[in-house]
Parts: structure tokens; sequence; C-alpha cells
């Protein structure tokens, strides 16, 4: 076999020369266990992603290959990797949970770049490890489709997240509600430690191991805090500005995670563990996406305090390593970025160049109007756009989103002085405009549509179709209307639950 290719100046690898640093392995034995993947029998490929391949320089001809699959799900050793299982705790709907960690997901290790960047290689329902508590270690098809769809879009619209880089199945029959296709997720991230990695060494009373985490940690994602005079302290403030940017992306965006435990918190700050997720339609800030949510403490509008709680409880973890004073102010650090940038990307969506005074009250009584005529929240963003100073009235594309046309009529004007008092050009606005609103979201009917195909007749193409207009959300491509619509009346909503 070949050494590889080279394609943009980059060395394009195969899958026996990927460079693997396993530092994550490195560390004592009590922060995972080593395990191998339980492969699938008589493995498949459904989708492969060539963009996450290009980010470990693997050539995307590789996931061609006949024996791809068979590397993706542990049937055959990945050179180089060294596989172990994640320990972490968490707090899940509030209460602490002494001990989760990956009971279905095993690092194969960290793959190396040209670039020097390392990336997490995990198979997210690779079998049973010595955390899986009741759990079958599988993954299902159904789940596994929604991740690997909602990642790309989420990174399509400029949202830290985990990436994809392919799904397998197998002749194996997984129970969740019902028997359903077993799949795997290779999920790439540059790290998958989140606030549970550290939360159990500290209600352990190990602080020696949340020590060894917290330099881990700053060495290999941090590295300009280290040689600070405060680099733990400098390491939660960062985690607090990222998480407050983070949230403040999906609140601008319409999404909700669905299960904000602290075990579902990046380290990074990056969007991890997609379960019942969803991209709001019809406007409702009370919108639950995870029916297992009976009170609705993950709501659309609760994120950004759930935020603010699970930075407190990792600001706790990290006390014995950073003064009092340090963990008491992460949480307003978090609140103080979250509020600045949602501000500014809500200011984005609107074509607005300057900060003005009423610009906060302009937004709210915009989506106050969304609400009360449950106006779908992605295409009227996008359609204000077509909006000109010149006009009387927003055009027909903007008006018929609202039940109250006089009150819409009422903001329109307010839209249309304020642009006014920047001087605002339309075309340049418009521009602007539709490179931060997208066309395409993952609406849950479009994913169930791919799901559907692939459960009941093995079709992937609705995956891959999904994937390629999600990675370019903001372009309008061709023949794709019915992509951007919400689902048909009568169609039977689709149910979300933490077993998706």
């Amino acid at each position: 076999m070949e050494e590889g290719v080279t394609r943009d100046n980059v060395h394009m690898n195969t899958l026996e020369n990927l460079t693997f640093h396993n530092t994550y392995a490195s560390l004592p034995e009590v922060f995972h266990q080593r395990v191998n993947p339980t492969p699938f029998p008589n493995p498949h490929v459904v989708s492969a992603n060539p963009a996450a391949a290009v980010l470990i320089d693997l050539d995307p001809k590789e996931m061609t290959r006949p024996d791809f699959a068979e590397f993706v799900c542990g049937a055959k050793h990945w050179p180089g990797s060294d596989p172990v299982a994640m320990l972490y705790s968490g707090h899940q709907f509030g209460h602490y949970v002494p001990q989760l960690g990956d009971g279905r997901a095993i690092l194969l290790g960290e793959v190396t770049n040209a670039k020097g960047e390392r990336w997490d290689l995990q198979i997210k329902g690779a079998g049973l490890t010595r955390f899986s508590r009741d759990g079958d270690g599988r993954a299902v098809l159904r789940s596994t489709i929604r991740e690997y769809l909602c990642g790309e879009a989420m990174h399509g619209l400029g949202i830290p997240t985990t990436r994809g880089l392919c799904i397998v199945a197998g002749e194996e029959i997984v129970l969740r509600e019902m028997p359903e296709p077993g799949a795997m997720l290779i999920r790439m991230a540059p790290t998958h430690v989140r606030f549970g990695s550290f939360e159990v060494f500290f209600y352990r009373r190990q602080h020696e191991y949340l020590k060894i985490l917290a330099d881990y940690v700053l060495e290999h994602h941090f590295p300009h805090l280290r040689g600070t005079e405060q680099p733990y302290a400098g390491l939660l403030q960062e985690v607090a500005t990222r998480t407050g940017h983070l949230v403040a992306q999906w609140q601008a965006a319409g999404w909700a995670h669905g299960v904000l435990n602290t075990d579902n918190m990046s380290i990074l700050g990056l969007t991890l563990d997609y379960g019942p997720f969803g991209f709001m339609e019809r406007y409702d800030p009370t919108f639950i996406c995870n029916h297992s949510d009976h009170h609705g403490r993950y709501s659309f509008q609760n994120q950004p305090d759930i935020g603010y709680w699970n930075i407190r409880a990792l600001a706790q973890a990290l006390s014995p390593l950073v003064d009092q004073a340090d963990v008491q102010a992460a949480p307003q650090r978090y609140e103080h970025a979250m509020l600045g940038k949602y501000a500014e990307l809500m200011r984005a969506k609107l074509g607005l160049l300057d900060t003005h005074a009423g610009d906060d009250k302009l937004v709210t009584d915009l989506l106050n109007l969304m609400d009360s005529s449950r106006a779908d929240y992605t295409n009227v963003f996008r359609a204000l756009g077509e909006c000109r100073q010149e006009d009387a009235m927003a055009p027909d594309s903007v008006r018929q989103h609202f039940l109250h046309r006089e009150a819409f009529d009422d903001w329109a004007v307010r839209y249309r002085d304020r642009l006014c008092a920047e001087h605002s050009h339309d075309a340049e606005r418009q521009n602007r405009m539709n490179q931060v609103n997208p066309v395409y979201i993952l609406r849950n009917h479009l994913a169930q549509r791919a799901i559907t195909l692939a459960v009941r007749e093995q079709d992937y193409a609705e995956i891959d179709r999904l994937l390629q207009l999600l990675s370019d959300p903001f372009s309008e491509q061709p023949e794709t209307e019915a992509y951007t619509l919400p689902p048909p009346p009568g169609e039977p909503q689709v149910i979300v639950s933490c077993s998706s």
C-alpha cells in the first residue's frame, strides 16, 4: 500500500499511517479503563464525511476501502491507537451522580495532523465498558444519524462542536423503546474532557488527580496560560468565557441542547453529546426538545441560566486549585460573555453595524411578535434581509409570517428608522445578513425522513444530501425549497428522548 498521497501541499495519510499521540491514555489508570471496542458483525459504512477526514490528514479515498468499516468498528486495530473509556461524573438534571464515564464510547486515541493539531477519535456505540452501568454500550442508527448531521450543521453555522467522521452499521439489533438497528459514530474533537471530568475528583476528594487533570488540560489545550501567575484561575475564566459565547450562539441560532448536564459540557466550549436536541421552527421560548424533561429544566429559554449553573459547578470543582474570589467570579464572567455575545449576534442577524441604546428592545419586541404568531424563527430572519428603507412597508415575504400584521408593521417602521440612523446600505446589509441567517437548519422532520429511509430501506442517500446542505447553510441551492419549510400540516410530531 502507498505511504500516502499529497493534496494541497498536505501529506494525506492512509488508515495505517495516521499519527497517534495518546496523551490521555498516558494519564494514571484512575482516569480511564483500557478496553477494546466490541465490533459489529459484517459492518458497513452508512455515511462518510470527507471534510472531517481532511482535519486529520486522512485521504478521503480511504473511506471507500472495503475494510474501512472494520477499522471504524474495532474489528481491525488502528495502528498506534490506545483505546480507553474515560472516567467522569456529573450533575444530571441538577442531581450529582458520583460516577458516570464512557458507558458506550471508547476513545481510540489522538491523531495529530500536519499542523500539529490533535483530534480525538472516539467510537460512540463501541460496546460495554466498566462505566456502562445498566446500559448495553451500544448506540442506535437513529440517534447516530441525528448526532452526525447536527455536528456538521452546527459547524456549518460556525458554532463550536464535535464533528462526525463517519457512521458504521452492522448486523446487530439494539433494544431501546423498541428493537432498532445498532450503529457506531466516529466522533472527533480536540478533547472529550468535560466539566464532569473534574467533578469526579473533587467529590472524591482526590485533589492530586484534580491537579493532574488541570495540568493536562493546560498543557495540551491552554498552553498560553502555563507560566502565568494563576494558571488555574485563568483556565476557569477562559472556560467561563467560551461557555458563555457558546450558549449565546445556541440562543441566536434558535437551538436547544436538551440535556445540559455537567457531564455534557465541554471544557473547550464545544457543543458536546447530541441527544435530544432541536432547532426551533415556530418560535417558542418555552420550547422543550426532550420529552423526558418533564419540568422544562433544559427548555430553550432556560439554557443561559443552566450555563450559569454549570459554570458554578465547575468553579466549585476547581476550588481546591483557585482562590474563593475566582470561584465566585466565574459565573459573572460567564454571564457577561454570554450577554455581550448574544447582543452582538442578534444585531448581526438584523444587519446592524452600530450599537444603539434601544437595540435590545428592538430584538425583544420582534421575538415577542414571532412568539405570538408562532413564526418560523429561521425563515423570518432570512426574509428580513429583503426589507428596503425606501419602502413604506416590509415585503409580503416577511409580513406573511405574522398574524398581527399591524403590530409587525409598527415594528418594521422602527426597524427602518434604526437602519436609517446608521446610514445602512440595503444591498450590503442583506449580503451581511445572508451570511449569518441560514437558509437550512436540521429540522426534525428532515432528520426523521433520512432516518426512516436508512432504517427501513438501507437507503442512505438522504443523509449525504442533508450533510451537503447543512455544511453550507447560508447559500441557497437549486431545488431545495422543501428543505426550508416546516413539516406539512398533519404530519406527526417527532418525539425525541434521551435515547435519541
